[in-house]
């Protein structure tokens, strides 16, 4: 009878025990995929992180590419137009120059085409002169004109060629008959038929003289 007793009360143990083992198992079976799932959760954050963090890094290469390739579309811009402001710089110092140049041989062509409307007064008031007048005042007249006539071809830069008794330049001179004369070098001019003038360094007429073998 006790035998039985311990037995039965054997038995009723290993079946009180079973469900405690049964519930340990699946205690630990829930903690093993709790930990598998936050494993997962983890692994996947780490992912997204990484994956966000190249996302960025690809996001600022991009950027940084896009900087570089405008900032050097506006540095070639700024060369172009540099380029095309000195061009044009260049091609407005050389219009200035130009035109002043323009202007000035403009002031001298018609200065000179005065000049030479004036010549053949001033050459027949010399002719006069030249010639003997009995009228002493008719005479004052005329070298008063005349001298006024000089005056203003000074004050305009306008000086008479040397001609007589010097050498001979083509330059200057235009020899239109050769004289045998010994008292003069050869290539002297030893007559002036009509006097040259020169407006500053431009000859305007030439001196027309002959010349002494």
């Amino acid at each position: 009878m006790i035998i039985a007793e311990r037995m039965i009360t054997e038995v009723i143990n290993e079946k009180d025990l079973i469900p405690e083992d049964t519930e340990s198992t699946e205690t630990k079976e829930q903690e093993t995929k709790n930990q598998a799932q936050e494993t997962d959760v983890n692994k996947k954050s780490t992912d997204e992180v990484n994956e966000a963090e190249e996302t960025n890094e690809k996001k600022g290469e991009d950027e940084k590419k896009e900087e570089d390739e405008l900032a050097k579309k506006i540095e070639e811009a700024l060369a172009s137009a540099n380029d095309k402001y000195l061009r044009l710089l260049a091609e407005y110092d050389n219009y200035r120059k130009r035109t002043v140049k323009e202007k000035a041989e403009i002031y001298t062509d018609a200065t000179i085409n005065c000049i030479l409307e004036m010549l053949p007064v001033i050459d027949n008031f010399e002719r006069a002169l030249q010639t003997e007048c009995s009228d002493d005042n008719y005479r004052v007249g005329i070298e008063m004109i005349f001298n006024q006539l000089k005056s203003i071809l000074n004050k305009m830069n306008v000086k008479e060629i040397e001609a007589l008794n010097k050498p001979f330049d083509p330059n200057l001179h235009n020899a239109i008959k050769r004289i045998d004369n010994e008292e003069l070098e050869e290539n002297t001019v030893c007559e002036v038929y009509q006097k040259g003038y020169m407006l500053g360094d431009k000859v305007i007429r030439y001196a027309m003289v002959a010349v002494a073998n």
